[in-house]
């Protein structure tokens, strides 16, 4: 296999990622998440070579059958598993970061399909790679990431349904991959119309994500700012919260009631430091990290354990505790090591 067809194979979909990752002005995915995603598509390749071997050697499917229904299915379903972790696991913030996850989950399959094919066809002529680097291999990051930016939107919106928000996305990716494989027109055709029509919808859902970002940032700072400086200020009494607060006397002994007010400071300081950060990495800035924030984590993680489960549950409504409030903690404690 000569140089130009190797570059032709590998490289394409890996530049294709990273223009993506640069793309997120907010930085949103750490680089060992990136990494370990792509890790996850290879071993996504390597467990769909094993079933579609299986199916046609002991379940007798026809190789046509199987390129057209059966690889779609299993593959799409394999590379999205790690996806519907990612997103469950409160590991994914945004639908931009999604599918940034998403395209690096197809590019480790890919990249693990073409070095198969690579000793297994024999074949270094350059339009074939160019067919497979620009073609094959875009398809399957961008079928990912369209599974997963649905998915991250849906779930984001109908968190009560749990996985069947994921059902969707998994459709689509499932239908797109089918289509490509069945099509039966020229590749540099398919790989054409895959290079025009994914960078577009990739690029809307980076535009909705970051105006979705934006909005997100201004509301939620400002609202717990207001309420940061009522408690510094001991003006808390007066308000939603203090009388909140004041209703759980009743319920929990004072020592934990204070826990709770400790709790719930800590969690506004640390929130606001997480927009803070995003904001400032949106302007190319990178902000330090001292060693206030890795002790004010170790006491949020203190008081969780101190006050229990119940605590935390009564103290849910103040603290906004949505997927995305609970990302925050994990952004800050990726940025402090």
């Amino acid at each position: 296999m000569n140089l130009w067809s190797l570059l032709a194979g590998f490289v394409p979909v890996v530049a294709f990622l990273l223009g993506l990752r640069l793309m997120d002005s907010y930085k949103l995915v750490h680089r060992r998440t990136l990494l370990a995603t792509l890790a996850g598509g290879v071993a996504a390749a390597v467990l769909a070579f094993v079933a579609n071997r299986a199916l046609l050697e002991a379940g007798h499917v026809a190789p046509d059958a199987l390129r057209a229904w059966w690889a779609p299915v299993l593959e799409e379903a394999l590379k999205a598993a790690l996806l519907v972790w990612l997103v469950q696991s409160d590991r994914v913030g945004f639908v931009v970061d999604a599918a940034v996850l998403g395209f690096a989950a197809g590019t480790g399959f890919a990249l693990a399909e073409n070095l198969y094919y690579a000793g297994a066809l024999h074949d270094a002529s350059l339009p074939l790679w160019l067919a497979r680097g620009l073609g094959t291999a875009i398809m399957h990051g961008s079928t990912t990431a369209l599974f997963a930016l649905l998915g991250k939107a849906l779930s984001d919106r109908w968190e009560k349904i749990g996985l069947l928000a994921f059902v969707p996305g998994l459709l689509v990716a499932i239908a797109v991959h089918s289509a490509y494989n069945q099509f039966g027109g020229s590749p540099f055709v398919k790989t054409a119309a895959l290079l025009v029509a994914m960078p577009l919808l990739l690029m809307a859902a980076f535009e909705y994500s970051e105006r979705a970002t934006r909005d997100w940032l201004a509301s939620g700072f400002d609202g717990e700012l207001v309420m940061l400086e009522s408690i510094l200020v001991d003006a808390v009494a007066r308000t939603t919260v203090g009388r909140y607060l004041d209703a759980l006397r009743t319920r929990f002994e004072p020592i934990v009631v204070a826990d709770l007010f400790c709790l719930l400071t800590i969690h506004l300081e640390l929130s606001l430091r997480a927009k803070g950060m995003l904001m400032a990495r949106a302007h190319g800035i990178e902000l330090p990290v001292d060693e206030s924030l890795r002790a004010n984590l170790e006491e949020l993680r203190f008081l969780e354990k101190s006050v229990g489960p119940t605590g935390c549950l009564a103290i849910l409504p103040l603290r906004r505790q949505s997927r995305r409030d609970l990302w925050q903690v994990l952004l800050l404690e990726r940025a402090a090591g």
